[in-house]
């Protein structure tokens, strides 16, 4: 799907405190390097794109990121705590209470309610979350009236809703998105990232979203790019066509035929790691 947007004038990288600092972050994975040196900071209340060709690192970056995965040298930093140096069980903790994330797959237990899917993560960790609580997340995400249906009743728009929803309910120091409108049509990518960047806008949160296509990227503040594990290069408040121009780029440098180059710039190609 392909979408364009745009930022509201207030939002610029730079100004913020850093919620993520990710140092000479390096990845292997057995004789692949997938991360090579990566330095990058994300701003609080700032929306950042990640994008590069195939097989460029943007994955593996969100999940070192995002605690999901070890790097195997080099610092990620959340809120000012240095990942490296937690346990197993602290390090669950922190993701727990501090990142929220949003996948292309939805995620949501078919038998739940929008409200009982909203609520999972509190009640996973053992906290008895308020129905104020519940309602307050689905409002914010315009699905308060749809509290009682299961994911069944509701649209694909609605489902990934609900999921940002219940990413959100821990008020999140960040969340991590990877490729969120990737299994949208058009029009309801775009709502999902209008909603994104009202919050990002509006209430000052942090999130860093991994896309291949140019229009979603177009509703960030800041869009990096990578290749073969490493950056390679930025843009700030860009155009979907800018977006484009600059991926159009970096695909020769890998090799790519000119196919591969037009399905990347039309934001049609396959989904990257």
């Amino acid at each position: 799907m392909a979408v364009t947007g745009g930022r509201a004038a207030g939002s610029l990288e730079g100004m913020q405190p850093t919620a993520v600092r990710l140092t000479a972050l390096r990845r292997v994975h057995r004789d692949v390097t997938a991360l090579d040196g990566v330095d990058l900071a994300f701003a609080h209340g700032s929306l950042t794109a990640v994008m590069g060709p195939s097989g460029s690192g943007k994955s593996t970056l969100l999940n070192c990121a995002a605690g999901l995965d070890r790097p195997t040298s080099g610092r990620v930093e959340i809120d000012g705590t240095e990942l490296g140096g937690l346990s197993e069980r602290r390090l669950t903790l922190l993701r727990r209470d501090r990142i929220g994330f949003v996948f292309q797959a939805y995620n949501l237990i078919p038998s739940l309610t929008a409200a009982q899917n909203v609520s999972l993560p509190l009640r996973l960790a053992g906290r008895r979350p308020s129905r104020a609580a519940v309602r307050e997340a689905l409002a914010r995400v315009g699905l308060e009236e749809r509290a009682g249906h299961r994911p069944a009743q509701m649209s694909g728009g609605q489902q990934q809703r609900v999921a940002l929803a219940r990413a959100l309910i821990t008020r999140p120091a960040v969340l991590f998105a990877d490729e969120p409108t990737g299994a949208l049509d058009t029009v309801t990518g775009r709502e999902v990232l209008t909603m994104l960047r009202r919050m990002v806008d509006g209430e000052g949160q942090t999130v860093v979203m991994v896309t291949h296509d140019p229009g979603a990227a177009s509703f960030a503040d800041r869009v990096v790019f990578l290749v073969d594990g490493r950056v390679a290069g930025e843009l700030r408040t860009p155009s979907a066509e800018q977006v484009a121009a600059r991926l159009a780029a970096l695909e020769p440098t890998r090799g790519a035929g000119p196919d591969a180059v037009a399905g990347t710039v039309a934001g049609t190609g396959a989904r990257a790691c």
